[in-house]
């Protein structure tokens, strides 16, 4: 399957999490409350760190380590079962600490113990073998389905403040049966194969040097939620979670291209093919370029309509949180490129651990200074800061073998488009009232004075994005 049609599976797919994130958000909001929201997020972030620290980097490794073999069937099958026995030690291992960890915990005991299901979800997760096979149809299907559940189930049974435990069973028990559907597939992907005690332990250097940058990552995906909680209070949390989830939905419909191409980059840089390698990052980085500034002028030019009734009362500060940490959209994009699709597939796992522990640093030390001054507010900033470091890390990390100049050529087009599409989105929110109306309309005229505008400046990449558009129109109207 090729990239256009991994891309597009994969699109389709963050479209659905954001529809359904759009709709979960502002009724859970409601429901739940800042405090509720609040818990949820606090405990999760805890939850997640005994996932870190079971799957110890295997997925992504699994990831491309499928990708290095996956044309020779038994060694496809040896390396997955092998990856995944490990896999199955680790997380077992990281569950027992985790009620370890519960024995000694007072505080929200039952929302903790219900989260963990998230753990034994990681435990039986596959996708890793999928995404290296570079079959992401499988993936998404399951995905949709088990979205669409979840968000059913939600409207029916979390009617109330105190229903926080229900909600968080729904969301960890459809993350699980998500898991579990996936195996269904596995007789026709992979051979059973008697594996030795070698097949198994010598994937656990190559995950566990994938490890130390994951817990970087996480150090400022989920440790900025923690110290929140701790510094400050729940309601600040629930501010920040939202806003965070807000922004991050809608930049996965730029890094949903690092998912395809790191097994696509990884494969051709198995087969000795550089040059070919540093022309998917130069389209990648391109277009993710061309995604990212509208997305992150148009969220923090609607912020403000938006968020009274998106949020519901008690979230106006959301708004504000929301313009602050907006520029992590392009910040990721251009690290997801950099990190995820160049550093990663070719093995530069030292360089990218290098820029992802330099942003957990900067992430925590400015959360110690600034959360005590400006609670919420001071995390946004602290996250922004971090992003910024690992992009301009990575950036250094990479001048040596490609054209920086290359990268950035066009960024010029989509910056002035963008500025006056953020202009023109400001100017309605003054002249129109608030409400789910202007909303609209300040999304959809943001979407027709970017494209445009990139048309009058003649955008290569706008070109060619409209060209497939109606290269695919073309052929299902024929075909009608």
């Amino acid at each position: 399957m090729n990239i256009a049609k991994n891309y597009i599976f994969n699109v389709i797919y963050q479209i659905v999490t954001l529809f359904v994130g759009l709709v979960t958000v502002p009724y859970i909001s409601r429901v739940l409350g800042s405090s509720g929201v609040g818990i949820n997020a606090y405990t999760n972030s805890i939850i997640q760190y005994f996932i870190l620290a079971g799957t110890i980097g295997i997925s992504l490794y699994g990831n491309r380590a499928i990708a290095y073999v996956r044309d020779d069937k038994q060694k496809l099958s040896r390396v997955f079962w092998g990856i995944f026995v490990l896999k199955l030690i680790t997380t077992c291992l990281a569950y027992l600490i985790f009620l370890l960890f519960l024995s000694m915990t007072k505080e929200y005991s039952n929302i903790f113990l219900i989260q963990s299901l998230y753990i034994i979800a990681a435990t039986f997760d596959i996708s890793w073998l999928y995404m290296g096979l570079e079959d992401f149809k499988k993936t998404v299907i399951r995905n949709l389905f088990v979205q669409i559940i979840g968000l059913i189930c939600i409207f029916i049974f979390v009617k109330h403040a105190n229903g926080l435990w229900i909600y968080v069973m729904i969301s960890a028990l459809s993350q699980l049966f998500g898991q579990l559907t996936m195996w269904a597939y596995l007789p026709k992907t992979v051979q059973f194969i008697k594996l030795k005690w070698n097949d198994i332990m010598k994937h656990f250097m190559p995950s566990l040097s994938l490890f130390i940058p994951q817990i970087a990552i996480q150090i400022y995906l989920v440790l900025n939620k923690t110290m929140l909680g701790v510094l400050s209070n729940k309601n600040e949390v629930g501010y920040f979670y939202n806003s965070d989830k807000v922004v991050r939905m809608i930049l996965t419909l730029v890094t949903a291209m690092g998912v395809v191409m790191l097994p696509r980059v990884a494969h051709t840089f198995a087969k000795g093919n550089f040059n070919q390698v540093k022309e998917y990052l130069y389209q990648s980085f391109d277009f993710a370029s061309y995604l990212s500034v509208p997305m992150m002028f148009g969220i923090a030019g609607i912020a403000g309509t938006m968020t009274p009734w998106f949020f519901g009362p008690g979230f106006a500060k959301t708004g504000v949180l929301i313009v602050v940490i907006s520029p992590i959209i392009v910040l990721i994009a251009w690290s997801n490129v950099l990190g995820q699709q160049y550093l990663m597939p070719v093995g530069k796992v030292r360089e990218y651990t290098i820029s992802v522990g330099v942003g957990a640093v900067v992430n925590f030390i400015l959360n110690l200074c600034l959360i005590k001054f400006y609670l919420s507010v001071g995390t946004a900033i602290a996250t922004v800061f971090a992003e910024l470091s690992v992009t301009l890390i990575q950036i250094i990390f990479v001048v040596r073998v490609i054209q920086i100049r290359k990268l950035f050529t066009a960024i010029w087009k989509y910056l002035i488009a963008g500025f006056f599409m953020y202009g023109l989105i400001e100017y309605l929110a003054h002249i129109l009232p608030g409400g789910p109306k202007t909303t609209f309309i300040q999304i959809l005229t943001g979407i027709v004075t970017y494209f445009s505008l990139l048309f009058l400046l003649r955008s290569e990449m706008n070109h060619k994005i409209f060209g497939m558009g109606l290269q695919i129109v073309k052929k299902v109207t024929q075909y009608k």
